[in-house]
This record gives C-alpha cells, sequence and structure tokens, in this order.
C-alpha cells in the first residue's frame, strides 16, 4: 500500500451564496487533519457572477451554460494563480466548483433516475491555467451510488470534531452530528442565509446584512415566522439536502406575500426562521438518536450576532455555542479546507463519503483527476 505523505493542496469552493470563489492553500496530513497556511476570497468578475445567478434562475440557454463552463473555470484558475505566485505550486487542486443545479431526488423516465448535480468551473481550463492536477467533480460518484451528493463536509467534521454538532450556515445550513451514541450523521437543516442575503439586496440594496446589524433593529413577527415554519421540508426525516432550486426568487417573492410591512422586521424574521429551523431539526432529528452539549457555528452565519443571539434564545441552555474558530479553524475557508481533504482522498484512493450522511448505498472514492 502506497505511503501516505503530507501535501500541499489547494481548495477552490463557491457557495450558493456565490459572493466569491473561496481559495485556500492547505497542507494535508496523513491523519487526515489539516492546516490553513492562506485564504483568500477572490470576487467574480460583475458580469460573470451575474450570468451565475440568471443560471440559478434557469434563464440561460444551453450555449450560454456552456460557456459559463468554461469562464467559470478560469476565474477558479485565477484565483488558484493568486496563491501560487504567492507560495508557488502546491501537489494538487481540489476544486469543488459552483454549483448551477442540484437535483437530490429519486424521479423517473423511462424507469432511469434522474437524480442529478451540476457543478460548472472546468477543471481542464484549471488545469491549463495553473499547471497542475486538479481533483473535482466530488458530488456525482455519490449520486451514481444512490446518495443526494450531500452533505459532504461530514467526512471532514467526522475527522476534525468530537461530541460536537457542527452547524454550517452558509447560503443553505447542513449540520453534521458527530457523537459517541451512534453513527455519525448529517442533513441540511434548511435555508441559511439564501432568504436573508435576497431580501436585505431587495429591500436594502446591501448584499448582505453585515454582522446582522439591519436583523437587530427589526422586530421578529410571530406569525409570519409560523407560517414560515410550516414548511414540509423542514418536516422529512434525513438523509435529506436542498438549495436554491427549493428555496428560489420564486419561492421568496411567494413567502413574501404574507411579510410584515417594515423591512426591519422581515430581516429579522428571516434570521430568527434560520436559527429556528436549525433549533427544531436538532428537536426532532438530532436529540433522540444522540446527546451532544456543544454546537460548532461556521460560514457566513457565525459573523451574524444577531442570528447567533437567536440560536442561543432558541436552543437549550445545556448546549454550549462555539464556533470554527474556537477550535482553529476558519469559519470562513472551513469548506475549503474540507474539500482539501476530499482531494488528499483522492489522491490516495480514500473513500470519502459518509452513506449515513448522504443515503449512499456504499462507501466510494469522490472527484476526478485532471491532469
Amino acid at each position: 500500500m502506497e505511503e501516505k505523505e503530507p501535501k500541499k493542496i489547494i481548495g477552490l469552493m463557491s457557495g450558493t451564496s456565490c459572493d466569491s470563489i473561496d481559495a485556500g492553500l492547505c497542507e494535508v496530513y496523513p491523519d487526515m487533519s489539516v492546516k490553513l497556511i492562506q485564504g483568500i476570497n477572490h470576487p467574480y468578475p460583475e458580469h460573470i457572477r451575474a450570468k451565475i445567478f440568471s443560471a440559478f434562475r434557469g434563464e440561460l440557454s444551453i450555449k450560454e451554460i456552456c460557456q459559463l463552463n468554461f469562464a467559470v473555470g478560469k476565474c477558479f484558475g485565477d484565483a488558484a494563480n493568486i496563491l501560487i505566485g504567492e507560495f508557488g505550486k502546491p501537489d494538487l487542486i481540489a476544486s469543488h466548483g459552483q454549483t448551477i443545479y442540484h437535483y437530490p431526488y429519486d424521479e423517473k423516465l423511462d424507469n432511469i433516475s434522474l437524480k442529478s448535480t451540476m457543478q460548472i468551473g472546468e477543471s481542464s481550463v484549471i488545469a491549463a491555467q495553473t499547471g497542475c492536477l486538479v481533483v473535482s467533480n466530488f458530488r456525482e460518484k455519490d449520486i451514481a451510488y444512490g446518495g443526494q451528493g450531500a452533505p459532504l463536509v461530514c467526512f471532514a467534521d467526522e475527522k476534525w470534531f468530537k461530541n460536537s454538532l457542527v452547524q454550517n450556515i452558509g447560503g443553505i445550513s447542513n449540520v453534521t452530528v458527530v457523537s459517541d451514541d451512534c453513527e455519525t450523521f448529517g442533513f441540511d437543516t434548511g435555508c441559511g442565509n439564501i432568504m436573508v442575503d435576497y431580501c436585505t439586496q431587495k429591500l436594502f440594496g446591501q448584499k448582505y446584512d453585515k454582522d446582522g446589524e439591519i436583523a437587530s433593529k427589526g422586530n421578529v413577527c410571530e406569525s409570519w415566522l409560523d407560517c414560515l415554519l410550516q414548511d414540509e421540508y423542514y418536516f422529512l426525516e434525513p438523509p435529506k439536502t436542498t438549495g436554491r432550486e427549493y428555496f428560489s426568487v420564486k419561492y421568496i417573492e411567494n413567502m413574501l406575500r404574507n411579510a410584515p410591512p417594515e423591512p426591519k422586521d422581515v430581516i429579522s424574521t428571516l434570521t430568527a426562521l434560520t436559527a429556528k429551523t436549525i433549533a427544531q431539526a436538532y428537536e426532532r432529528f438530532v436529540y433522540p438518536k444522540a446527546h451532544v452539549d456543544t454546537a460548532v457555528i461556521g460560514g457566513g452565519g457565525a459573523y451574524n450576532k444577531t442570528m447567533m443571539k437567536f440560536l442561543r434564545q432558541y436552543l437549550p441552555q445545556r448546549i454550549e455555542l462555539k464556533t470554527h474558530e474556537d477550535y482553529g479553524i476558519s469559519n470562513n475557508y472551513k469548506e475549503v479546507m474540507a474539500f482539501a481533504l476530499l482531494g488528499y482522498c483522492n489522491l490516495y484512493n480514500i473513500p470519502s463519503n459518509l452513506p449515513s450522511c448522504t443515503g449512499a448505498f456504499r462507501r466510494v472514492v469522490l472527484g476526478k483527476m485532471t491532469s
């Protein structure tokens, strides 16, 4: 068996919020620990980002999606080259890409499953731009083996945390339950910042609610919150995953029909929604299986003081609230570090999905290699 060695890996990630390309040079070790050497947030060119949001809304032609795949690959290569310019070439690049559609449902056509996912950011372009080996397309193989292709970060969470609820609040919120009481499992708890970001842009002309300042000045409309909490997704048993395809612009606009008239109250209520859906997900699906006393919050939501205040309000007092930073892991670059680890596992042929999280019927090696 090949002797494993530490590897320098650049992780590349662009999430549901699509605010920038996160790039991180990481050192990955044989014990599966990961050290972040340097991370950057590389902005998309304005018109490319606008095209990506058009793709989210289903407004692009096949020709435009084809073009965008290569254009985003160029942007990912540019992000990697900033780090390469400072630190030299890594052993490989692990690129998650930019999800433009994720369909984790068991719909069939001529008895053929239509469960599928699409991440753009052509790996051949990244390889050509950087001269590096690239591992990409991590989600497809899990789906091919019956899984939902998400959440994948659970694999890293299991290696890095003990007896914790590891909660990411990005565009979508997802939790990994690491406990001595049961096999590690994880699922998407629901919308994270998607609805807050959309309404902050629509009502205040800002990309997001920095530090939760707008939410802190509003009041929670309890009747609207109760209405939002009735969505069927929140009651589905795990494993489950969701995304912009579900919490779409059409969905949000439909929900806004019953919103309170004061814009600050809208932001405050949607911020409370994210926190309360997390708390309710724990009550329904976590506490019956695992006794855990620590919740570790990461992603953009960890910087939202009002969201953290609501989480403290809705979670049982016995649950200690921490952030990834308390463990020496960047809130901002945690997912980049996780995909660097998945790239390392691909290099050494190590299975890196957790069927208890994704619903796949076996462990498989994730990712495709492009030289």
